[in-house]
């Protein structure tokens, strides 16, 4: 019998997540220097990664051959100590979308509804699908999302809300008083997940513990991958209330978290003086493109993150000039969103020249 008479209906029907292309794909089909190639696709940090996370996980390779703490022990103790929490309030992950994931093995089953917004990171739908339950997609409004409609797409079959603030792909971000007032609003049989993958780069973060400490099913997602810059080593975590957290331990695999990215990680916690600095460029970055995009006369919409989501005509043809020129964007097409493309804040340098590219592509095309 052929494999795909066996697999669950579900996998067959499962789309498949579409990542920002790789610098080394891009200069091999194009045939030039990888390092004339600059990617602003993915939202990645442009500062790498804080000098002591990089000494942090060196020293780790060198105890490669022995297991990582599979209770990532120290990293629980330290994300305590930042969030005024307990270390059994976390849990660790291969990534945020492992995370994500925990939720599903955990939580969510084939007669479930899982609501979220559309568009919102395709993950949430991904996993939702994977499980076999009905996503349950909630337009977002003025590229932000719409709480009280996601509140009023919620029915009894709904056991979980996914909610991304800031969101992406539009960096748009609800207020404090919005997800309070949102997650408060739930029913108690529903689970209210706050995806906070880009609060770091917001100048006055909403603080969504009280949440926890009122009891409440909320689990709220963060990464390594962003500010931190440490996206190739997968680390991200959730913490909620110990109950929550220990039931998305139980089902995590054993050592899910490498050593090297958790010592990585541990480290750059403790390095704010290049965090808050990383955020400090990205607050100019943004206003350098957005002022850009307003001198081409291009639509674009104000983020809280460390992205901007810019109207450009054809979305997929201006990823395809622009990537002839060395610059790698996001198409996105998939997101329902096909004459824009998402840009992701670069250096000082890499900004001007994603501006000066994409103004010689429109002065072609509008000669054309």
């Amino acid at each position: 019998m052929k494999p795909s008479s066996l697999v669950k209906p579900s996998v067959l029907s499962q789309p498949v997540y579409e990542p920002g292309r790789p610098i080394e794909d891009v200069a091999r089909e194009l045939g030039i220097d990888p390092a004339g190639i600059v990617k602003l696709a993915s939202n990645e940090n442009p500062f790498g990664a804080s000098p002591r996370a990089i000494a942090a996980a060196r020293t780790a390779l060198e105890r490669g051959q022995l297991y990582p703490d599979g209770a990532c022990f120290s990293l629980r103790q330290k994300l305590a100590q930042v969030h005024g929490l307990g270390a059994d309030q976390f849990v660790v992950g291969n990534g945020s979308n492992e995370i994500i994931e925990l939720i599903g093995h955990a939580f969510i089953g084939p007669d479930d509804e899982v609501v979220m917004g559309r568009p919102e990171f395709v993950v949430y739908s991904l996993v939702t699908h994977l499980f076999g339950a009905r996503a349950v997609e909630v337009p977002l409004v003025r590229f932000r999302n719409d709480l009280g409609a996601l509140a009023r797409a919620v029915t009894k079959g709904t056991k979980v809300v996914f909610v991304a603030s800031p969101n992406n792909p539009t960096g748009t971000a609800n207020t404090e008083a919005e997800l309070l007032g949102f997650a408060r609003s739930l029913p108690e049989s529903v689970i209210c997940v706050v995806d906070e993958a880009y609060t770091e780069f917001q100048e006055s973060p909403p603080d969504l513990r009280p949440l926890i400490r009122e009891g409440r099913n909320v689990i709220c997602l963060r990464t390594f991958s962003k500010i931190y810059g440490l996206a190739s080593l997968r680390i991200g975590y959730g913490y909620a209330g110990a109950e929550m957290a220990g039931l998305l331990n139980r089902v995590r695999q054993p050592f899910n978290v490498n050593a090297i990215a958790q010592a990585a990680a541990l480290a750059a916690l403790d390095d704010i003086e290049f965090t808050e600095k990383c955020a400090r460029e990205n607050r100019a970055g943004l206003r350098r493109l957005e002022e850009g995009f307003r001198g081409l006369g291009l639509e674009f919409v104000p983020s809280s993150a460390n992205f901007v989501l810019v109207k450009v005509g054809d979305g997929a043809s201006l990823f395809a000039a622009l990537q002839g020129r060395g610059m790698i964007v996001r198409p996105l097409k998939s997101y329902d969103l096909p004459e824009w493309v998402r840009v992701t804040v670069g250096t000082a340098e890499q900004n001007e020249r994603l501006l000066r590219e994409l103004a010689a592509i429109l002065k072609a095309q509008r000669r054309g």
